[in-house]
């Protein structure tokens, strides 16, 4: 693919894990890869890391917990690629202490919502006029099946006992931004979706997820390449279309 024909895309908390490996594979795919992460130390090294696989990438400092790295990091990419054609909200946080929602700490949902929730509104709004600025612009808001409210009400679902207010909460509250920006880009030609990745080792879980880094990004990544025709507004996993 030529240079100046490769598609642009971001992915936030690319530095390991699904975001890494979302990066990866969209790279090998022939995208450009903008390497979102708020360590520059480990982002620098994830970029090399790609980079030695022949990969086309530039490192990116974005902090979804600092609101001055979004204009930054929009700035940076207005001036260097001009645009974005892909944005994966990947960067994502689990809290210790995390739990029922009749006694956690308001200061540990408020801090899994700062960067789950708040975070990834503040950087897509930092974003979207670069998104705008794509013949086909993609948003893909990586969720988790933690976030629905159906699976959650059910008593026999498999992970029914994760009962987390602050995460699940805040994948629910992703969700709804979703079908929402979804809704208000409906005529812009920018197609935006969540995804369910699947319960994938990384370091989120402590490594106990029961699929591979490489399954937990394949959902992310065909979502980030549908065609103009692909749907908007969904909630998708490798299984097909989840629940809200």
């Amino acid at each position: 693919m030529n240079a100046a024909d490769r598609r642009i895309a971001l992915i936030t908390g690319a530095n390991k894990g699904i975001g890494l490996e979302v990066a990866r594979q969209l790279g090998k795919a022939g995208h450009h890869i903008l390497l979102g992460a708020r360590d520059e130390a480990r982002g620098r090294a994830a970029e090399k890391a790609l980079r030695d696989e022949g990969i086309a990438v530039r490192f990116v400092a974005i902090d979804l917990a600092d609101a001055a790295s979004f204009a930054a990091a929009a700035a940076d990419i207005e001036a260097h690629e001009g645009r974005i054609d892909i944005l994966v909200n990947n960067a994502g946080i689990a809290v210790q202490g995390d739990g029922l929602p009749g006694t956690t700490d308001l200061d540990v949902i408020r801090r899994v919502f700062e960067t789950n929730f708040f975070g990834t509104i503040a950087v897509t709004q930092a974003l979207l006029p670069l998104v705008k600025k794509s013949r086909a612009g993609r948003i893909v808001n990586v969720s988790s099946s933690l976030g629905s409210i159906t699976l959650n009400a059910d008593p026999n679902w498999d992970y029914a006992a994760v009962k987390l207010i602050g995460y699940n909460g805040s994948k629910a509250a992703l969700n709804m931004f979703t079908v929402l920006l979804a809704a208000e880009l409906k005529d812009s030609g920018i197609k935006v979706n969540a995804v369910n990745p699947g319960y994938t080792a990384t370091d989120l879980n402590g490594n106990s997820g029961h699929q591979s880094i490489e399954e937990g990004a394949a959902e992310t990544v065909r979502m980030a390449q549908i065609p103009d025709d692909g749907p908007t507004g969904g909630f998708t996993s490798t299984e097909g279309v989840e629940p809200w």
